[in-house]
């Protein structure tokens, strides 16, 4: 379910988390010195060499190992900012609200209402109803933030396992039903594409602006690109 950013579905609920089960996460951007860095092509992590070494071959890039204390210790800075996928449908994708304060969590909904803690739930946040007011109050610290999760596989090496993508991205947000409604309606296995999309324009005060957003774009069945001689 996508963030309820317009009040259509009263009955929704939000669907659970995914376990961790993942061989590998990619990012569109790194830590260099404690500060956040964009990234213009694909960064993968992973604590399995093998699965390292393939997405090198795959996407570009070598496979080079972290002085990180995380699971996920062997990062790839491929040479690709788009990459064939396969979504196993709408469950493939959550996404909800949240606003922490250090390590705490302290507001968790889905744009309408509460999902923690259990006392909370079902109960109305309170958050702006317009995007832009979200967005301001997020950047303000006074809201919460997107935390989108995607899985999926790579299409050109399907069986190396599932991989994930988290991020907080509010374009990404913005049109995340729109990729749920076209996964519905292949009605299962979708190949899509996975792309760092450069975004470029000029604010009214004349300052030039460029940034990569995550692009999901759901292609078709997986069953008939498979069939096909190439997808």
């Amino acid at each position: 379910m996508a963030i309820r950013i317009f009040e259509t579905d009263p009955d929704a609920k939000p669907k659970a988390t995914f376990s961790d089960d993942t061989v590998g996460r990619f990012h569109g951007g790194k830590q260099e010195n404690g500060i956040p860095v964009a990234l213009s092509e694909w960064r993968v992590t992973t604590g399995d060499p093998e699965v390292a070494d393939a997405v090198a071959q795959l996407m570009g890039g070598q496979a080079v190992e972290t002085d990180s204390t995380s699971e996920n210790f062997i990062e790839v800075l491929t040479t690709t900012n788009k990459v064939k996928v396969v979504l196993s449908g709408p469950d493939a994708i959550s996404s909800d609200l949240k606003l922490w304060n250090g390590p705490s969590l302290i507001h968790h909904c889905d744009g309408v209402e509460f999902l923690s803690p259990d006392e909370d739930r079902g109960k109305p946040c309170r958050c702006p109803e317009l995007m832009e007011d979200r967005k301001a109050a997020a950047k303000a610290k006074r809201g919460p933030a997107p935390s989108i999760s995607v899985t999926f596989r790579l299409a050109e090496d399907y069986d190396l396992g599932i991989f994930r993508l988290q991020t907080g991205s509010w374009k990404l947000a913005e049109v995340l039903h729109e990729v749920e409604n076209a996964l519905n309606k292949v009605g299962g296995e979708a190949l899509a594409t996975l792309e760092l999309e450069l975004v470029e324009y000029t604010t009214k005060k004349g300052r030039d602006v460029s940034y990569r957003k995550p692009v999901i774009r759901v292609l078709k069945s997986w069953s008939d690109a498979i069939a096909e001689p190439t997808f």
